[in-house]
């Protein structure tokens, strides 16, 4: 990584990287004014670890990084390696967790004041070009003190880096990557949560209502865990929570209902067809449509009670 003259992406931000001890998943979130910077700051590998590279960024941190930690070396060591060869490292910020939760980070001396960053118990924070220096500590304090999920503490430290100043520059990206701490050998089925927001004018709080819009959606997969194994109880109240954090989506008791129909539970799905008919007459339009794709099995009675209604 010689640098000579060219020009660095300038991703100055505030980013987490972080082990989730109950789970042993590893997460990276960040905001900058920045187009598009979870393209660039953000990567991850299951069962390896995850790396922030900002400030003057150099991308390879990234992938390198994670090619080092998964040949065995740990974060700090794949951190100290890589920067042993940059000769921009003054420039850089780079923050990596292994999947052991060893933290390693660098704030290089150029980099754009306020730059400083905050290492804890299996995470870290680190921030550049910021407003104040109260960010990284406002984003650690966040982090620790955060009830919910693992998503839900690194969209905090988000939150309160913004709340404490954020970015001298303002608002544009943001982004969250999440991995399982143990990787499958499947890639696509390892990386939990994936969500970027490329221009917004308040990009974290966009990033905070799709982490829960991913959650309803969660909880709607669970419900139909539920069902196919015969745990009606269970799959009502994981499509409850669905319905609480996302109820202006009304594909989700779409096909709740239709679960709870080829399951048997008509007389539970009649009300919720109803409302959904009610909202937009397309959904029934496509329920009529299900049967020939396999899908919508139930008796001819079921199907022409549905049907009609609304009548």
């Amino acid at each position: 990584m010689k640098t000579k003259n060219s020009r660095f992406p300038y991703a100055h931000t505030y980013s987490i990287v972080a082990r989730d001890a109950e789970s042993g998943m590893l997460g990276v979130a960040v905001q900058s004014h920045w187009f598009s910077v979870g393209s660039l700051v953000t990567w991850a590998e299951a069962g390896v670890g995850v790396v922030a590279t900002q400030s003057m960024v150099e991308v390879t941190y990234g992938p390198l990084g994670l090619d080092l930690m998964r040949a065995g070396k740990s974060s700090r060591q794949a951190l100290d390696s890589l920067l042993a060869i940059d000769d921009g490292a003054a420039l850089r910020q780079v923050a990596m967790i292994d999947a052991q939760g060893i933290v390693a980070t660098h704030t290089g001396e150029r980099c754009i004041q306020a730059a400083g960053h905050v290492c804890g118990s299996g995470f870290s924070v680190q921030a550049n070009m910021m407003l104040n220096e109260s960010v990284w500590p406002a984003m650690a304090y966040a982090y620790q003190n955060q009830h919910g999920s693992f998503a839900e503490r690194l969209v905090a430290a988000l939150e309160a880096a913004q709340a404490s100043g954020g970015d001298i520059r303002g608002k544009q990206s943001a982004a969250i990557l999440i991995v399982k701490g143990v990787s499958s050998g499947k890639p696509w089925e390892d990386r939990v949560l994936e969500l970027r927001i490329e221009d917004h004018s308040e990009p974290v709080m966009e990033l905070k209502r799709l982490v829960f819009l991913h959650q309803a959606y969660g909880y709607m997969n669970q419900g139909d865990t539920y069902m196919s194994k015969g745990k009606t109880e269970e799959a009502m109240q994981a499509y409850h929570s669905a319905a609480l954090l996302a109820p202006q989506i009304i594909e989700i008791p779409f096909w709740q209902a239709v679960t709870l129909a080829e399951a048997g539970k008509v007389e539970d799905a009649l009300p919720i067809f109803r409302t959904v008919f009610q909202d937009d007459q397309n959904w029934l339009e496509l329920l009529k449509r299900l049967p020939a794709s396999g899908l919508f099995q139930v008796t001819e009675d079921v199907k022409q009670r549905v049907y009609r209604i609304l009548e």
